[in-house]
């Protein structure tokens, strides 16, 4: 165990189980062990991962938060070429620099 405030502090998953049991396991009751798996399971991935509201994305849930930024994303001019140029002969480099730099 951890002291607290160091990396092995657990209050952020203490907050996460309180939150899954206030508001997915105190409200449902499951015949099967596997029923309840597979909601607490449905609950983590379809839910909290991704429509809960994050301080550190503007208030926003991460699919909101993916959405505005693609959104903002294709509302900018295209993106620049990464592709090298092509390479020019020798030729034309040194017909290209001055007389006296040669």
């Amino acid at each position: 165990m951890g002291s607290v405030g160091d990396s092995y502090d657990n209050a952020l998953m203490e907050n996460f189980w309180s939150t899954l049991k206030i508001e997915l396991v105190y409200r449902t009751s499951w015949r099967t062990r596997d029923e309840a798996e597979n909601a607490i399971f449905e609950y983590i991935g379809g839910w909290y991962n991704t429509r809960r509201i994050q301080r550190e994305l503007g208030y926003l849930s991460p699919d909101e938060y993916e959405t505005a930024w693609h959104s903002r994303q294709a509302g900018q001019a295209e993106p620049h070429n990464l592709t090298p140029a092509p390479a020019e002969s020798s030729q034309a480099r040194s017909a290209a620099v001055p007389s006296g730099c040669r």
